[in-house]
């Protein structure tokens, strides 16, 4: 009966000191990210304090995402460093509770929270991404110069019997059924170069591409055909636009497994969306492998001293694990890694590092 109750008490402490330090997070986030749009958006057109606003909103859910894991580890550092200071860890400890039995508890309400993260939090982010991606498409009006095009953005490759074309676009809507910023480069079926085209949007129709205030380049130095709007065959259908130019941070969870299979029937790479599948399934582990880290650095006693040392080491680790993580992003990506590895490399490492520093201190 004892444990029980201690053990729903420290739950709903960790999950109270989670909700706070989110809240905190999203709030600097919004405050940071509205800030940068605000300078970014002077040269944009239609750019309005409203409208940098919206973007900024629908981009934080984003954002905050990906500090979840930090923000759990300060909130268990946070939450057992309180315990500890008001001697209530003191009081279970005398009353025969082991460290194990309060913060198993912590442990398990972090992977509910993960698991709700990837189930219900993501799918939102995501499609609030996919809007925040429109808003700032049309506030910019599609104007980008040639030189942006090539250096950024998003590139696919077609072919049919009347030859090949490589589409570059500067911005995706609706996961790549609207494209803007686009440059095409256009070849005959023997592979010869024929023209370059370039337009302000694009948008897939059946069986073509339409785009529109076309400016086409036949030969170098003449002047460019003008078309109000232009049709270039295509016989890409929008499942496979958009493994090419829908962003992983953009697609739901639920429809991470669909879009990898339709890659991998068109030919095409799914590198990125993989990954992200096996990170959002890693992710209720990783929230508990945060809490063994935070639990491993703040379960000392602070007449013991040297508590200040202990939550620095607990926020170098958290920093580690998070460079830990983007190196083997980075590695997945250049295909040096699977995505499997990748995304369970830093769980493994964190929980096992929680876990060895737990067993040390509190069973020798």
């Amino acid at each position: 009966m004892i444990v029980r109750t201690l053990s729903r008490y420290f739950a709903s402490r960790f999950v109270s000191s989670v909700i706070g330090s989110f809240i905190g997070v999203v709030a600097l986030a919004a405050m940071i990210d509205y800030v940068e749009l605000m300078r970014r958006g002077a040269d944009w057109p239609q750019a309005t304090a409203w409208l940098l606003a919206q973007i900024s909103l629908y981009r934080v859910p984003q954002l905050t995402e990906r500090l979840l894991p930090f923000s759990v580890l300060v909130s268990a550092m946070s939450c057992y460093l309180t315990l500890s200071r008001r001697h209530e860890l003191v009081v279970a400890r005398a009353a025969g509770v082991s460290a194990w039995q309060f913060v198993a508890p912590a442990v398990v309400a972090a992977f509910i929270l993960g698991t709700l993260a990837t189930t219900l939090y993501n799918p939102v982010s995501a499609i609030l991404h996919e809007r925040s991606k429109r808003l700032e498409a049309e506030m910019q009006g599609g104007n980008t110069s040639t030189l942006q095009q090539f250096l950024s953005g998003f590139w696919v490759r077609q072919k049919s019997n009347d030859g090949g074309a490589i589409i570059n676009a500067v911005s995706s809507r609706e996961q790549g059924a609207q494209l803007g910023g686009v440059t095409v480069y256009t070849f005959d079926p023997s592979g010869h170069f024929q023209q370059r085209i370039e337009a302000n949007s694009a948008v897939l129709q059946e069986g073509y591409w339409q785009l529109e205030d076309a400016r086409i380049y036949v030969t170098t130095g003449a002047a460019p055909e003008l078309e109000h709007s232009y049709h270039l065959p295509s016989n890409l259908t929008l499942a496979q636009v958009r493994e090419s130019f829908a962003t992983p941070e953009t697609v739901p969870f639920w429809q991470l497994p669909a879009y990898i299979e339709l890659a991998d029937r068109a030919g095409l790479l799914a590198a990125g969306y993989r990954l992200q599948y096996q990170e959002l399934l890693a992710r209720p582990f990783l929230l508990a492998a945060m809490v063994l880290l935070a639990a491993s650095v703040s379960l000392r006693l602070f007449r013991f001293g040297g508590i200040q040392k202990m939550v620095l080491s607990g926020i170098a680790a958290g920093f580690l694990l998070f460079v830990l993580s983007k190196i083997t992003e980075d590695m997945s990506k250049s295909e040096l890694l699977s995505p499997v590895a990748a995304a369970w490399i830093p769980v493994v490492i964190g929980g096992l590092t929680g876990l060895v520093a737990l067993l040390y201190q509190e069973d020798g």
